[in-house]
């Protein structure tokens, strides 16, 4: 890869037909576009192969194999094994059974720590096992700079911590997260840690075994695939976890274990299409490489993070120049950002400001997103939460204009 190849805008738009509607879509936050390549997957999978998978006919037998590519695209996006993701509904159901699964190992009196930033999702299921005695310590955002700082985690961390449950980036704050560093500070007191990685994984790569995380979350519909949630979960972990299914399958597959009712079939085939499409992306860029996946994967999303920070920094310099903006996280100097930014208009009700851009065909939302404890600590209840404008690869800086020019004079 040289330093010079920059994203083909115009070529990933190609594959995303509902960008042929003419809106500029910004709530990629709360979950992106499809490619042809899933669509098409998933069509295939339902005209021609919606049976009982595996059962030694031809359509079944070629339906578990639609399957068990989308397994693999699914766990090589975050470079996990297939037998370490257990596939469910959304990233709320698994954590909600993870917590279940967990729980006879975290006896009363032992300590979690939960944040006040994360997604509902990453919070409320931990929260509740204080009801069976478990001792559960916030980690409070900082009120300078709208983040989590490792420091202030380190006062809650003892040897009675268990298990410690954060965000690698938040779907309000936008700032990342040194993970790497965190997981280490707990491992070190005898912790686990999960994280929620729903709002980082359409922007950077993630590597799983890198990061040394015991458990990972991430929502495939916000990057480019079908809405389901995938768990991953360190191998010698997964096997001490209670079983959560029917009595009879409660063996070494942790799939069948921690996904009760089974996980979809045909949202699961057409997660193959993620990884078809992050190849058709590399062969555009880098035709006639033959390199292994992970390396694809990594150069693909190194070109869609350059491209997505020369259109943040754009929406950022405009957001920092006006007196009647408040940028959440503005506080946190020298962090990185993904492309999200939640914002507040000075007297000025949230919710009002996504209706008068639709009238542009500006598409966005205001809300507390799910995280309400974030929302909260910010004081923004009474403005009905935050605006939230979210890029990804397919954004143009043509969206970034059209999006500005509308904004201001609404500002």
């Amino acid at each position: 890869m040289t330093a010079d190849t920059t994203l083909d805008v115009e070529f990933c738009r190609r594959h995303f037909p509902a960008l042929d509607t003419g809106w500029v879509f910004l709530e990629n936050a709360g979950g992106t576009l499809v490619p042809t390549q899933v669509i098409e997957r998933l069509n295939r999978y339902a005209s021609q192969y919606q049976v009982q998978p595996g059962e030694g006919y031809e359509a079944s037998d070629m339906g578990a194999r639609r399957i068990a590519e989308g397994k693999a695209a699914l766990a090589q996006l975050i470079n996990a094994d297939g037998d370490e993701i257990v596939i469910g509904p959304s990233t709320t159901s698994n954590v909600y059974v993870l917590s279940h699964a967990l729980r006879p190992l975290i006896q009363p009196g032992d300590e979690i720590v939960v944040t006040n930033q994360d997604h509902e999702a990453n919070n409320g299921a931990w929260r509740n096992l204080k009801a069976s005695g478990v001792i559960v310590r916030e980690w409070c955002m900082s009120p300078d700079t709208d983040d989590l700082e490792i420091e202030d985690l380190e006062a809650l961390l003892s040897e009675r911590t268990k298990l410690v449950c954060f965000t690698h980036c938040s779907n309000i704050v936008g700032l990342i997260h040194d993970v790497k560093a965190i997981a280490r500070k707990v491992h070190d007191v005898g912790g686990l840690v999960c994280v929620d990685g729903v709002a980082m994984t359409p922007h950077r790569r993630v590597d799983v075994k890198d990061l040394d995380v015991d458990f990972y979350l991430y929502s495939p519909y916000k990057v480019f695939g079908p809405h389901m949630g995938v768990l991953y979960g360190k191998r010698d972990l997964l096997a001490l976890l209670a079983n959560q299914s029917h009595y009879f399958l409660a063996g070494d597959d942790a799939q069948r274990r921690l996904c009760p009712g089974g996980y979809n079939f045909e949202l699961t085939a057409a997660a193959g299409g993620i990884g078809e499409y992050f190849d058709a992306v590399h062969a555009h860029h880098f035709p006639g490489t033959n390199i292994e996946t992970s390396e694809r994967l990594n150069q693909v999303y190194e070109l869609f993070a350059g491209h997505e920070r020369s259109l943040s920094d754009r929406i950022e310099t405009f957001l920092r120049s006006k007196p009647a903006i408040r940028l959440v996280g503005e506080g946190a100097k020298g962090r990185e950002r993904v492309g999200v930014f939640s914002f507040l208009i000075d007297g000025r009700d949230s919710a009002e400001i996504p209706e008068k851009l639709r009238a542009g065909k500006i598409g966005l939302y205001a809300d507390d997103f799910y995280a309400a404890r974030c929302i909260d600590a910010l004081g923004v209840r009474a403005q009905h939460g935050v605006v939230r404008a979210s890029l990804v690869h397919y954004n143009s800086a043509k969206d970034v204009e059209r999006f500005i020019e509308q904004l201001d004079p609404i500002i």
